[in-house]
């Protein structure tokens, strides 16, 4: 059965409230064959990104880049799972107060490294999520989930 692995950095509201979205998505009943595991950035291995077959990421944008959890999760995992990761499918999303640019661009540079290949559109967001944000983070959840049953 196939792992997707959502690793996050939730430290406010507007951020728990996209990380569940995403989890209601990718855990939705008409993904059978998925196996979801979550894993808080800081506490996410090697294992668990050795041992998955896609990813998710979720960070807010602090001070003009991702939370350092998230990226002291990609310092943790780089080297040790460039070779093995390479070509598999990832999608993300970020909240911020007001700009997403540097998180972003972060982000996607990093996996570019990695070799891992962006399956859906990431879900940016400012201010406090409005219903279609969630639902955009409910349909990444999904889409990425799907992907790997396929």
């Amino acid at each position: 059965m196939p792992t997707l692995l959502i690793v996050h950095h939730t430290p406010s509201p507007n951020c728990q409230a996209m990380f569940e979205a995403v989890v209601s998505g990718a855990t939705t009943p008409e993904i059978e064959d998925v196996r979801v595991v979550r894993r808080a950035a800081l506490s996410a291995t090697v294992s668990d990104v050795l041992a998955a077959d896609g990813f998710l990421l979720g960070t807010p944008a602090n001070l003009g880049y991702m939370s350092g959890a998230l990226k002291h999760f990609f310092d943790q995992i780089y080297y040790p799972c460039l070779d093995e990761t390479r070509g598999r499918p990832f999608g993300y999303y970020v909240h911020g107060g007001n700009d997403v640019t540097g998180a972003v661009r972060g982000i996607e540079s990093i996996t570019t490294g990695l070799g891992w290949r962006r399956a859906a559109d990431p879900v940016t967001l400012t201010g406090g999520p409005d219903s279609a944000g969630v639902e955009a983070c409910w349909e990444l959840g999904a889409t990425i989930a799907a992907g790997l049953e396929a």
